[in-house]
């Protein structure tokens, strides 16, 4: 190997060898005369739906998913729609762990199955974040600060026989979370009726929800009418070769299985019924393996099935568990924790929480993981795009029935355009904004 001498400023210089000769070259970032160094694309998140091999970062993913899920459960007042409009402002607006695409994919999933929506939510979201301990993270950590509040509401329910005052608290905080569901919308909407089609999809769900058309029939129906006019373009030809068979069965299943089974155990807990933890357990498993909807819905079974059939409770009570449900944080399903600590203290609120929540888990475990291929075929992404376009009408509806209750008179009027402004123009985190309006709440209150 020879040297050879190079040219310099000052004189000539002996070039050494290259003692990297030999080995492979190093990628060199791409340089542009008169322009900064470009260095290699790097991404800044990892794929979302990477498992976390890398123990260290696992751990660290999890802790996230932890922390992200434990201060929603906490903060998080109102129904699905306020807990879906606050998980995408952390998790697609501040954190990047999905897009807006990928957010309305999950939440169009899970308004086709069974279950509490919101959590069904947190499950997905937690599995995307961190694989399937994400998933159990994200869940529980979303569930258990509502189900530790609920236990302490109805021990002083038990203790005193009646509720804790909540109506200053809940004063403040309604009008500030009309301004969050409201801001989520709009983003969403931007992404979900991005082409006319989609948005008269998204008028008509609208127009069918205010008739008082039941969330389900307008999904399926908005989901049908936009698979069928991918298949009927040119050249479409059917359903042949565009939708694999295996990807639509887990579907069918979570569909229609459960109503089967929720029509015949309507009939076999006719009469009275002696009270056991079993028992209680098994009726909100049912519950929560078949119901559809709002709390509305929610609150219809419960009186069929723990008034009526059962005599378990009085209509009070039930009306003051879903009262529960409404003024504490997290998923509103936690009105089955009150019922069962009412009934049969903390085994009985553990046996009601568990079986009510369990068929969430199972049910986003089992389909949790087709949908990503469902958006990759022309048919079921078409589908997709049909019930994303008609949750956008339904969260729209719920909106304007929340502001309907939420905003008479002017201090609430002003409340919700303050947290407006705050949040669309300063971006501040609605949950600063849920605890200033609750704390406003409580000082009118007391004034």
């Amino acid at each position: 190997m020879h040297t050879a001498a190079k040219p310099t400023r000052l004189g000539w210089k002996l070039a050494l060898p290259d003692p990297s000769i030999g080995l492979p070259a190093k990628p060199q970032p791409r340089r542009v005369p008169g322009m900064p160094t470009v260095e290699p694309p790097r991404s800044s998140q990892p794929d979302p739906s990477w498992n976390g091999r890398s123990g260290p970062e696992r751990n660290r993913r999890l802790r996230e998913v932890a922390a992200v899920f434990l201060r929603l459960g906490s903060t998080t007042f109102g129904g699905p729609a306020v807990h879906v409009a606050m998980m995408e402002e952390e998790m697609v607006r501040r954190r990047g762990w999905v897009t807006h695409a990928e957010f309305l994919d999950l939440w169009g999933a899970t308004n086709l199955i069974p279950g509490p929506n919101s959590t069904e939510m947190a499950l997905l979201l937690g599995h995307r974040r961190a694989g399937w301990a994400g998933l159990l993270v994200a869940g529980l950590c979303f569930i258990l600060p509502a189900t530790l509040i609920v236990i302490g509401v109805g021990w002083a329910y038990v203790r005193f026989g009646k509720l804790p005052a909540a109506q200053g608290l809940l004063y403040g905080v309604k009008p500030v979370i009309i301004a969050v569901v409201g801001q989520a919308v709009w983003k969403l909407g931007r992404t979900a009726l991005r082409t006319r089609w989609l948005a008269g999809i998204g008028l008509i769900a609208t127009a069918l929800s205010f008739a008082g058309i039941s969330e389900l029939p307008v999904l399926l129906a908005a989901g049908l009418v936009a698979l069928l006019r991918v298949l009927g373009r040119p050249g479409g030809g059917g359903i042949q070769g565009r939708v694999p068979v295996i990807g639509l069965s887990p579907w069918g299943t979570a569909l229609s299985a459960p109503v089967a089974g929720a029509t015949g155990a309507g009939v076999a807990v006719a009469g009275m019924a002696p009270f056991s933890t079993a028992a209680l357990f098994g009726v909100f498993l049912k519950i929560g393996s078949v119901l559809y909807g709002s709390g509305y819905v929610l609150l219809a079974f419960l009186r069929t099935d723990l008034v009526e059939h059962r005599h378990w409770l009085t209509e009070n009570q039930l009306l003051d568990a879903v009262a529960v449900g409404q003024f504490t944080p997290g998923p509103v399903f936690t009105t089955a924790t009150f019922i069962g600590y009412v009934l049969g203290g903390v085994p009985a609120a553990a046996a009601a929480t568990v079986g009510i929540f369990l068929p969430a888990f199972v049910l986003v475990a089992a389909s949790g993981t087709l949908i990503p291929k469902l958006r990759s075929w022309p048919a079921t992404g078409a589908l997709l795009d049909g019930v994303n376009a008609a949750s956008m009408g339904l969260m729209a509806v719920v909106t304007v029935r929340l502001a309907v209750g939420a905003i008479m008179d002017v201090p609430t009027v002003l409340l919700a355009l303050v947290s407006a402004l705050l949040l669309f123009r300063w971006k501040v985190n609605s949950a600063w904004l849920v605890l200033g309006g609750g704390l406003i709440g409580l000082a009118l209150g007391t004034a």
